[in-house]
């Protein structure tokens, strides 16, 4: 008895030694909001006041004095976040990852991003305002990665932590333009079904702007094979990535004639890949020249998202087509020349070297032709396939992004608002404006351009025809756009935008879903206000489901069902769209649509192709025109050579093919298919991947509600898998009511640091999954009384 109660006081002994240390490191790793710091440089003390949920509102004498401040707290969060960011567009992830990334890092580095932010750098003004307070940013990361606590990422992965140079910013930018991009995923993919199976297959998918759809109107003053190898390439490399992806979003600004108080209403809510941490970092900075309350992409100073009392402003993803893919023509009598409208050119040969976790660096050598990289070879895909070049607008271009990003967070009025937008030439942006003054302004800001009137650009076309070159840049005034219109509102869900310049743009623009369910609500009343707004910006209804069951149910033969499946098909046929998360109706339709999906399209594109085809946005377009259309090349199944199959045969096979496997995976009682059990939400941190580390990095998993393409767009992969696990969605919701500015509100995903030892890691997540929301304060006398904790960075160590 006396050994088992000594070995028990061991044990406890241990037990309370391994709790001292893990308090140990928890304090000394996390984050510090309170205390003094002395910060070189500095004009005049800058005090850091941390609210309930960590968000900083700093009081400055400068800009500049801010901007340091923000460096030194933004890093102290998010220095893991920003790691990864900015080594993305260097090929930088193998070192951290191991070789599983090398594919990543190579295909990255081809894009060019990292070698057009040098050249951006290097013709950067020193002396202009975006060098001088972007260097003041990055200042302040530094000293907090020279004196401040190591992140625990860090310590696990081994890596050194190296100080943040200007390149960094505008690399993490480049990550964000590509991650807006589509093209790269559906242009090669079209080429394949034109040129394998036929024309017929592609005038049946309708992949030109559709005039039939709810278009985002204009107003200015007036009412108006390799492919397969590429495609595979790309979806590896961007699948592989340990940061978030920018996938869409909804916007929508509602003017003082359709609000109850008279003043204008902003909301926005932008949808991107579900990480931990989330993207944005809130931070409010206050000086005597200027304020803003600005959301924050990691590494980068000027806020995308941001208001004050004057305006507000926000994005969402404009979607259109920026970049191009050509085939190359090389010279069968020097492999090393390819074929121009000009004449032949010599092939550039660019060699990058990769260091990778536990091994030696890497070389690797890639082709690129006056339009850009030549993607074969890039991922390892099968050489001697037709060359194919993919030419990029953003690295084409000159780059004043960082110069937009500052002329929009210090604009004081509309038209200085408007003359910043000409700046942005990619990625794609729907700019959304609200002001105090009653202004309300939609603006799509990217650098379009128009090709010869023969030239598809959804297809792979060819750099040797010179009708395939760009014929002219369109000027900013020729963008669609919508300034005070008539109806008293803009909005944008990614949809198309109205005709421009004689012609819809092309791009790669959502279904109407969304947008026809924004433009509805809102057309409803006159009388909008705040809270209402919350409302909507989480409302979960379809407004196309319906009519999709609709027409597939009146297709299915009642008699051949039994019992069970004539009650769920009786019960969806009533459904009025909504996605709560104890509704059942929406786990039968998805699971529907995705067999209906499958027994159309991949008998014809096979397993992989179909896998790629249903990983595009581009799919979701074709869900309701499939649903509507009588007849279709697409309906028979070229694997049966004895039957012709129609629509109704797949409408039938895919419904009880759903039917099936539900009750295989929820069981018999069909009282039990709810839409929480199988549409959860989890965080993922990179390191959260290691099962033993998933509960102390992941956030989650949750039942949430919301679905794809409603306005709360909570996505999901059609992959075949057994749940609707959430990818995507909203990465902040905010509503700014300029009847009341300061008690405007917003919340974040999971919280605002990104360091797990913090309390303010996952502070918002329940909030978030409910649809709630927190103020974001901006009454000075209000921060002080309400602070938290108060963090003073002075300008003498005296």
């Amino acid at each position: 008895m006396k050994t088992v109660r000594k070995i028990g006081w061991i044990l406890i002994g241990v037990f309370g030694i391994i709790l001292v240390a893990a308090l140990i490191v928890k304090q000394v790793l996390k984050p510090e909001y309170s205390g003094e710091k002395y910060m070189p440089e500095l004009q005049s003390d800058v005090t850091v006041y941390y609210d309930e949920y960590g968000i900083p509102h700093i009081e400055a004498g400068s800009e500049k004095d801010a901007m340091r401040a923000l460096g030194y707290v933004h890093a102290q969060d998010r220095l893991w976040q920003m790691e990864l960011l900015r080594r993305v567009a260097v090929g930088g992830l193998s070192e951290i990852f191991g070789k599983d990334l090398l594919s990543t890092d190579r295909f990255f580095l081809s894009l060019g991003i990292d070698d057009a932010s040098a050249k951006t750098v290097r013709e950067l003004d020193p002396g202009s305002e975006v060098a001088v307070l972007s260097q003041a940013y990055l200042d302040g990361i530094n000293q907090f990665i020279e004196e401040g606590p190591t992140p625990v990422e860090f310590l696990l992965t081994g890596l050194e932590k190296k100080p943040y140079k200007m390149t960094d910013i505008y690399n993490a930018v480049g990550y964000m333009a590509f991650s807006f991009a589509m093209a790269h995923k559906t242009d090669p993919l079209l080429t394949i079904i034109r040129d394998s199976l036929g024309i017929e297959y592609l005038d049946d998918l309708e992949i030109s702007s559709s005039p039939n759809t709810v278009w985002i109107r204009n107003y200015k003053g007036e009412e108006v094979s390799s492919e397969a190898a590429v495609i595979s390439a790309t979806q590896k490399a961007l699948s592989a990535l340990p940061v978030p992806q920018f996938i869409g979003s909804n916007s929508w600004v509602i003017g003082p004639e359709k609000t109850r108080n008279g003043k204008v209403i902003f909301a926005n809510d932008p949808h991107i890949g579900f990480a931990q941490p989330s993207v944005w970092y809130e931070a409010h900075i206050r000086t005597p020249g200027y304020e803003k309350y600005g959301y924050h992409l990691a590494g980068v100073p000027m806020p995308l998202l941001g208001h004050d009392r004057n305006l507000a402003y926000g994005f969402t993803m404009f979607e259109n087509d920026d970049v191009d893919f050509f085939y190359e023509t090389l010279n069968p009598e020097d492999s090393t020349q390819y074929m121009t409208p000009d004449g032949w050119k010599k092939v550039e040969m660019v060699t990058k070297t990769i260091k990778v976790k536990d091994e030696k660096d890497v070389e690797f050598t890639y082709h690129k032709t006056e339009r850009g990289p030549i993607l074969n070879g890039i991922a390892n895909q099968i050489n001697g396939k037709r060359p194919i070049s993919m030419d990029w607008i953003y690295t084409k271009a000159q780059n004043k992004v960082m110069e937009a990003l500052y002329g929009i967070s210090h604009a004081r009025n509309i038209e200085e608002f408007q003359s910043a937008l000409p700046d942005i030439h990619a990625p794609g942006l729907n700019t959304m404006y609200g002001d105090a003054e009653g202004n309300v302004a939609w603006w799509a800001s990217a650098q379009l351009y128009q090709l010869g009137d023969s030239t598809n650009t959804k297809l792979v076309m060819d750099g040797s025809k010179g009708e395939d070159r760009k014929v002219r840049f369109l000027s900013f005034s020729e963008n669609p756009q919508a300034i005070n219109p008539p109806w008293n509102y803009v909005y944008s869900a990614n949809n198309q935008p109205d005709s421009i310049a004689g012609m819809l743009y092309p791009g790669y623009y959502l279904p109407e879903n969304r947008a026809k369910r924004i433009v509805t609500l809102l057309d409803a009343r006159d009388d909008w206000d705040a809270e209402a707004v919350r409302k909507m910006i989480n409302d979960d209804v379809s407004a196309i489901n319906p009519g999709i069951v609709t027409e597939l149910a009146k297709l299915v033969n009642i008699k051949d069902l039994n019992e069970q499946q004539a009650l769920v098909l009786d019960h969806l046929s009533k459904w009025n769209g909504s996605y709560a998360v104890d509704n059942a109706e929406a786990v039968v339709f998805h699971r529907w649509i995705y067999f209906f999906l499958k027994d159309t399209f991949e008998d014809e594109l096979g397993e992989e192709l179909f896998a790629q085809f249903i990983a595009t946005h581009f799919h979701k377009r074709l869900i309701a025109p499939m649903a509507a259309k009588s007849n279709s090349v697409w309906w028979d199944d070229v694997r049966t050579t004895d039957t012709v199959e129609t629509k109704k045969d797949m409408v039938q096979s895919s419904f009880l093919q759903a039917f099936e496997s539900l009750r295989d995976d929820l069981g018999n009682d069909i009282s039990e298919w709810t839409w929480g059990r199988l549409h959860t939400l989890e965080h993922g941190h990179p390191i959260g991947q290691i099962a033993l580390l998933r509960s102390f990095f992941n956030v989650g998993p949750f039942p949430v509600p919301g679905s794809r393409e409603v306005i709360n767009n909570m996505a999901f992969q059609y992959d075949g898998a057994s749940d609707f696990s959430v990818t995507a969605g909203p990465s902040t919701r905010r509503v700014i009511d300029f009847s009341d500015v300061e008690n405007s509100m917003s919340i974040l995903p999971t919280g605002q640091s990104g360091n797990p030892f913090s309390r303010h890691y996952e502070d918002q997540a329940e909030m978030f999954n409910k649809g709630e929301f927190r103020k974001m304060m901006m009454n000075p006398d209000e921060i002080r009384v309400n602070a938290k904790s108060i963090l003073t960075f002075k300008a003498s160590n005296k």
